[in-house]
Parts: structure tokens; sequence; C-alpha cells
């Protein structure tokens, strides 16, 4: 199973990314946050596998979360979902340790195609 926390302050997308998510096999939505404090604070209790997460939010930065999680845990895999694709925000995204960033206007259904590679890779190396 792989373990996924949502941290997006936008509800209606945090729920609408649950649903999507929580639909493919092998996936268990670990945790949701809306914001930087709670979004570090989760990823510390629920351990994910992978962490979708936004960038402009209350109480910070995303790039403080993503920081966070790479000092902490290296190997979670970090989806930045943005209303923002800037280039500058996808090259310090990049250097920060993330492994994706997507567009949310443009590249939304691309998280479920990672996540289904995501389970795919776990289950041939546990296989």
């Amino acid at each position: 199973m792989v373990r996924v926390l949502i941290v997006d302050d936008s509800l209606l997308l945090r729920e609408r990314l649950c649903c999507r998510l929580g639909s493919i096999e092998g996936i268990e939505i670990a945790g949701k946050a809306g914001d930087v404090p709670g979004g570090i604070e989760t990823f510390r209790r629920v351990n994910p596998d992978v962490v979708v997460l936004d960038l402009l939010m209350p109480g910070g930065s995303g790039i403080d979360v993503l920081e966070a999680i790479k000092r902490e845990r290296p190997a979670t895999i970090v989806v930045i979902l943005t209303n923002h694709p800037l280039p500058q925000l996808r090259k310090r995204s990049q250097q920060a340790g993330a492994e994706y960033f997507f567009d949310k206007t443009q590249e939304f259904g691309k998280v479920a195609e990672v996540l289904r590679g995501v389970v795919k890779n776990r289950l041939h190396i546990e296989g």
C-alpha cells in the first residue's frame, strides 16, 4: 500500500484529490493538511510514501514543507501541484528535491498517473 499525504489550502482540491487518488488500487490517503504548519506536522505523524504539495499556502511556502520532508525522510516522493507553474518556482522546487512539478489547471491528471506508476513500481519491487 502506498500512503499519500495531500497538503493544499483548498478544501475543494483536497477532497477532489482524495476521491481521485483514493480510488486507485494500492493507494491509501494517509492524511490531509491545509497549511504549512499542518503539512509538516501531519507528515511527521502519518509517515507517507508520497506527498502531493501546493506551493502557496497560509503559514509559509510549500517549499518549507518540501525542505522539511527531504531533510527528515529523503526517500519520500514529493509531487508539487500548483496554480503558479513559474519557471523559477519549478527550479526552486527541483533544487529542494521535488520529483514532480505540475500545473493544477493543465496537468491535474498527471498526479494520478504518477501514483499509478509508484504503486506499480512498489508491487514490482515487493513482488
